[in-house]
């Protein structure tokens, strides 16, 4: 495996552009807004163990996750600018951990103030889940800082765990419900050299699916929904818990690559594949269903009853990125970046403020109001995003995720920096300077200037190009451009990006007739804002022409073309003779990641072709 390493994000800045102004919203409103909700509903005073039967804010088993997440976000934002008030949140709230840690090391503020007895009894109540967020949000405000308070905290824990867990097997499961853990343990080995933290994530990675203690999970799943009906060397599909599930194999990948297991990196290939070309939305979601948030089967991706969990996403951006560092082979960074600029973004307003839990590619708001009957509805995604959820894991990821894009750009390895991704910045280790300068997703000119000891710079070709042109020797293998570097190397990069239609497998029942219409990374929806109503009856030609015009409030490109429809007046009952009754219909395409900023709208991203 020709693996790399990446130029961590403390050694890369965005200097402009998309994702620049992105992480300005990401810091001046986002990481404030989330604070602000959580404080609100008790999740930061829940730390202080000081709840007591009858008083207001409970705290619940995963509350201690959505703070470790603001955590992590918060420090990541750090590395662009020194926000004293955000450091005073921060510290506080590191004190308020540590001032009620017990003498074990434990922490939980749930269990030390409810169910004192039941520790590490239940293997649903996310303890080693939110053990595992925290000590990733210690890790990244030691390595951005480093303070190493927190660092310490959770290294007790750990080591408790370590005890409870691969030591004595005193607890009353053996692997985590909800995976987290296993990928957090390896970034505190990393950053400690403790090698008890990585044998015990290795630990967890060797026995999911071989306990027979851990059979008994939820009343109404299997063993696929805590991806534990098979060990997971032998698992090829992906199955189960989304989330839960794109953690786990983010821990096999960095498993596999630290003791160059290749049975267990074989897994994750086979898994990545069964995703990639039967199991995933065209925006990289991922999870097709509200029961179980999880997997289906091969080809079942429903539209408007798309689960596709905005973490999903994340967690799928992340699998992606560690494969194309296990591997480098574009596919990886190719679905690292749909996800990235499409199911993900659309998980949060454009003002940073709200988001979305499910990303669905279709809203019908008369279909939310179907049964008239009934007090209970079918389960359809909300309309509109919001501030914070009762299961408010999204939020806090979104902000930890913008924040430290950084880590996705650039990897290195003995004798080559690869760049994956396309951003302005600048990335130095080591006596190396990289400088990227663009202007994607809006468009495809990429120019990067090396300085330093390089011998080779290797490009992503993204799949979704079909024609460039680089302005040096280079030789194409499994789509990166290997490019000969020298002390002082500049490279221009063209990437043609026209608006491209595509198609589903036939065995995409929802989308049989129907294309999707993309540009460069960028996936297309059409929304009754602009369109009007009854948006699944409007047709496109595949060889229609489309005018491209930067759109400020979306940030990037807008698509102006014609359709046709159907005109409604022409019909007088339920049921008429089938004819040719089409009418031309102007059309505006925005970026699927901006649907639902100008109020509820019927929305569609896969049209009818005509």
């Amino acid at each position: 495996m020709q693996s790399s390493k990446p130029i961590g994000m403390k050694n890369v800045k965005l200097a402009s552009g998309f994702w620049h102004g992105r992480q300005k919203i990401n810091e001046d409103m986002t990481v404030y807004s989330v604070y602000n909700r959580f404080a609100e509903t008790g999740r930061f005073n829940a730390l202080k163990c000081s709840w007591t039967e009858g008083a207001p804010n409970k705290p619940h088993i995963f509350w201690d996750s959505d703070v470790a997440k603001w955590l992590e976000g918060a420090a990541y934002i750090l590395c662009e600018k020194q926000d004293e008030h955000l450091i005073k949140l921060i510290d506080e709230t590191i004190d308020t951990i540590e001032n009620n840690q017990d003498e074990t090391g434990y922490f939980n503020s749930y269990f030390l103030v409810t169910e004192q007895d039941q520790r590490f009894c239940h293997r649903t109540e996310h303890e080693l889940y939110c053990a595992g967020h925290l000590m990733e949000a210690a890790v990244t405000y030691f390595e951005i800082t480093g303070k190493d308070k927190f660092l310490k905290i959770m290294c007790k824990y750990a080591d408790y765990i370590d005890k409870v867990f691969r030591i004595e097997g005193s607890a009353g499961f053996t692997t985590p419900g909800h995976p987290e853990i296993e990928l957090a343990l390896i970034r505190l080995y990393h950053a400690t050299g403790n090698l008890n933290y990585l044998q015990l994530s290795k630990f967890f990675i060797d026995q999911r699916g071989c306990n027979e203690k851990d059979n008994k999970f939820y009343d109404f799943a299997n063993a696929k929904y805590a991806q534990d009906h098979l060990p997971l060397r032998e698992q090829k599909t992906a199955e189960g818990h989304a989330v839960r599930a794109v953690y786990l194999y983010n821990a096999m990948v960095d498993i596999s690559q630290e003791f160059q297991d290749e049975a267990l990196f074989d897994a994750c290939k086979s898994i990545f594949k069964n995703i990639a070309e039967r199991r995933m939305y065209i925006t990289g979601g991922i999870g097709s269903t509200d029961v179980g948030e999880a997997f289906t089967i091969d080809y079942d991706l429903p539209n408007q009853k798309a689960y596709a969990e905005t973490c999903a996403a994340l967690g799928l951006a992340l699998f992606a990125h560690k494969m194309s560092l296990a591997s480098p082979d574009s596919v990886y960074a190719d679905i690292a970046e749909r996800a990235l600029y499409n199911g993900f973004l659309s998980g949060v307003s454009l003002d940073g403020k709200s988001f979305f839990y499910e990303n669905p590619l279709e809203i019908d708001p008369k279909q939310h109001k179907r049964n008239s009957c009934t007090h209970t509805a079918e389960h359809l995604p909300i309309m509109q995003r919001k501030e914070i959820f009762d299961c408010s894991c999204c939020p806090p990821n979104v902000l930890r995720y913008i924040a430290s894009l950084g880590n996705m750009l650039y990897s290195k390895n003995d004798d080559t920096v690869f760049v994956h991704h396309f951003m302005s910045s600048t990335a130095v280790l080591e006596g190396l300077k990289i400088t990227q300068k663009t202007n994607y997703p809006s468009e495809g000119d990429i120019h990067l200037y090396i300085k330093g000891k390089c011998s080779k710079i290797a490009i992503r070709i993204p799949g979704w190009c079909s024609s460039f042109t680089i302005d040096k020797e280079y030789e194409l293998k499994n789509g990166y451009a290997y490019i000969k570097a020298s002390d002082n190397t500049e490279i221009q990069v063209s990437f043609e990006m026209p608006v491209r239609m595509m198609e589903s497998s036939p065995y995409v029942h929802e989308n049989a007739g129907r294309i999707a219409v993309t540009r460069g990374p960028l996936v297309y929806c059409i929304e009754g804002v602009d369109c009007d109503e009854n948006l699944r009856d409007i047709s496109i030609e595949l060889n229609t022409a489309f005018k491209v015009k930067f759109d400020e409030f979306f940030n990037a490109p807008v698509l102006f073309t014609k359709g046709y429809r159907r005109n409604s007046s022409d019909f007088k009952g339920l049921y008429m003779p089938a004819e040719n009754r089409y009418m031309k219909q102007d059309l505006k395409l925005i970026p699927y990641f901006g649907f639902a900023n100008r109020g509820i709208s019927e929305m569609l991203v896969w049209i009818l072709k005509k």
